[in-house]
C-alpha cells in the first residue's frame, strides 16, 4: 500500500543483434490462458499504431509513451502505471525519448473475453460488490483505462511474467489461476480509482462513496470502524469483508493511506514540523508516524520534508 509510484520488477532488455526493429520490437510468450506480449522500442517515433484483437492490459516497465486512445487526450504513460485497451480500441504511440540507451519497454496481456466473462459471472454470483446496481465489470473505456498500479496489481504481473517464461509442465493451469487473480485484481484498481479518488460523485449512489468522504474529512480524528460500518448501514463484520473485497485492502490500511498522502501534503510547508504533522494527520505517536512514513516512503518524514523544500 506505498504512495509513492509502485515500479515493476523489470524484464531484461533484448540484446541488439535480438531486435528485428527499433521501434516496438514484440516478443510474444503464449499460453493456453492468454499472450503476453513485451514491447522494446530504441528509437524516437510518434503515432506508432498497435491493436492486438483482443481486451490487453499494458503496463510500462520502462521509459515513457505518450498515448493516444479515442475518447480522451493524450496523456503521459510511465512507469508504474498501467493502460486497459479494449478488444476493439486502436492505440497510437508516441516515444519522444527512446533511444538505444534508454529504451522504453511495455508489457501488453491479451486477454480472451471468454475468460473475462466467466471471472466476472463468477464473482458476482459469489462474491457480489456492496452496490446491486453496481456489479462486477471491468471497465475498457477511455475514462477508467489509464491506472496507478497497486502493490496486488504488480506482484501478480509479475507472476504472470515469471510463469509465461518459466518450463514447468503445469505453468499453464497455474497461468489460468493467476490470470483470474489479475482481472480480480484489476476491478478492485478501478474500483479504488473510481470511489477513492471521485467519491463526491458516487455519495447518493454508492455507501462506500459517504464512508469514503468521511474519512477524507476526519483524518486527524478517531476513526473507529465502528463508525465507519455504520455509515455504510452495515454490521462491522460484513463492513470490514466487503470493503476489503470491493478494493483489494481493508478500511484501515485505506486510513493509513490517507493520512500518508494528507502528511506527504503537510509536511510540503516549510514552517510545518514533523512532530506537528505527526498530529495533524491524525496518528498519535511520533515513533509510529515515523516508521510507518518510511515503510511506505523509504525515507524518514524529516528526509522526505529537505527532499521537497
Amino acid at each position: 500500500m506505498p504512495t509513492r509510484p509502485l515500479l515493476p520488477a523489470p524484464v531484461a532488455l533484448r540484446r541488439p543483434e535480438q531486435l528485428s526493429t527499433l521501434v516496438e520490437n514484440r516478443t510474444v510468450y503464449s499460453l493456453d490462458a492468454f499472450e503476453l506480449n513485451v514491447f522494446e522500442t530504441h528509437a524516437p517515433a510518434h503515432r506508432v499504431p498497435l491493436s492486438l484483437g483482443s481486451l490487453v492490459l499494458t503496463t510500462m516497465l520502462r521509459g515513457k509513451k505518450v498515448m493516444h486512445l479515442a475518447g480522451r487526450p493524450a496523456f503521459d504513460y510511465l512507469p508504474g502505471e498501467s493502460v486497459i485497451v479494449g478488444e476493439d480500441q486502436l492505440m497510437e504511440i508516441d516515444f519522444p525519448d527512446a533511444t538505444a540507451e534508454a529504451p522504453t519497454q511495455c508489457l501488453a496481456v491479451a486477454i480472451p473475453a471468454e475468460t473475462i466473462q466467466r471471472t466476472v459471472d463468477l464473482l458476482n454470483e459469489r462474491y457480489p460488490r456492496a452496490e446491486a446496481h453496481a456489479p462486477w465489470h471491468l471497465h475498457d473505456e477511455a475514462a477508467h483505462a489509464h491506472l496507478t498500479n497497486t502493490a496486488e496489481l504488480t506482484g501478480t504481473l509479475e507472476r504472470l511474467v515469471q510463469l509465461s517464461r518459466a518450463t514447468d509442465a503445469a505453468k499453464d493451469v497455474l497461468a489460468g489461476i493467476t490470470l483470474q487473480e489479475l482481472l480480480v485484481r484489476l476491478m478492485q484498481t478501478q474500483a479504488r480509482q473510481l470511489i477513492f479518488r471521485d467519491y463526491a460523485r458516487h455519495l447518493t449512489t454508492h455507501r462506500f462513496a459517504h464512508v469514503v468522504g468521511y474519512i477524507k474529512q476526519h483524518l486527524g480524528e478517531p476513526l473507529s470502524v465502528e463508525k465507519l460500518s455504520a455509515l455504510a448501514c452495515m454490521s462491522k463484520a460484513t463492513f470490514f469483508r466487503v470493503f476489503k473485497r470491493e478494493f483489494g485492502l481493508t478500511p484501515l490500511e485505506y486510513i493509513i493511506h490517507e493520512r500518508l498522502s494528507e502528511a506527504k501534503r503537510l509536511l510540503r510547508q516549510p514552517l510545518a514540523s514533523v512532530a506537528d504533522v505527526c498530529f495533524r494527520a491524525g496518528f498519535h505517536s511520533p515513533a509510529y508516524f515515523q516508521a510507518l512514513f518510511k515503510k511506505y516512503e523509504g525515507v524518514t518524514p524529516g528526509a522526505y520534508k529537505k527532499q521537497v523544500l
